[in-house]
């Protein structure tokens, strides 16, 4: 069946999160290295994320530094200048190809701003935090579908995790797309579950053509 929409995750598929997690390094007074290396623990590992911080920070509650910097830094997280350089241009490619694209993904409210001013392509777009809705709850994929008006098999949903992204946009019917690229990605690329997936690309580069593959177009 045709595929005529596209959703995309948003961090590590449109948003490269290095700076961002490098500025939490940063503000909470320890090495950038090391709270990468707490952030692959705990991805591996199958942890809370929270748990990241209690490792570099154990004494402080993860929760009340996730309050404190909020209070000191409101706007933290990512911006504009984070995108991935093959973002734009793969959704623009698929727009071109007659394809709608939506941006849907676990973000907080104020990366709702971030992306309507990112200049990317897009005909929705999806916050968790502003629908109340997270992934991996079946609810959020059905909303996708909803707001498009699509069967689940005529939408691709693109994401680096294997266990937020692949495995529920699988099961609701979606065809799932793997991007192997950042933490989760390359950790979780060689589980037996990312073969759930349709599709396996390292880059948005390999998306369009092969989208086409699978679809015979």
């Amino acid at each position: 069946m045709r595929i005529e929409a596209v959703f995309f995750d948003v961090g590590e598929v449109l948003v490269d999160e290095t700076e961002v997690w490098g500025t939490w390094a940063d503000w909470l007074g320890v090495p950038r290295l090391t709270l990468g290396a707490a952030l692959g623990a705990a991805v591996e590992r199958d942890l809370p994320l929270l748990e990241m911080f209690r490792m570099v920070r154990p004494d402080r509650e993860p929760e009340d530094l996730l309050r404190e910097r909020a209070r000191d830094q409101p706007d933290h997280g990512f911006s504009v200048r984070d995108l991935y350089p093959d973002a734009g241009p793969c959704l623009n490619g698929l727009r071109r190809d007659g394809l709608r694209v939506g941006i849907a993904g676990n973000q907080p409210r104020r990366a709702e701003a971030v992306l309507r001013d990112s200049g990317l392509a897009h005909d929705w777009l999806v916050i968790s935090e502003v629908l109340g809705i997270e992934k991996p709850d079946p609810a959020f994929f059905s909303h996708l579908c909803r707001i498009s008006g699509l069967e689940p098999e005529r939408i691709a949903y693109v994401g680096d995790r294997v266990d937020n992204d692949v495995i529920p946009a699988a099961h609701a019917g979606m065809v799932a797309v793997h991007l192997r690229r950042g933490p989760w990605g390359v950790i979780q690329g060689d589980r037996p579950e990312a073969a759930r997936a349709r599709l396996r690309i390292s880059s948005l580069d390999e998306l369009g053509p092969g989208l086409a593959g699978l679809t015979g177009a």
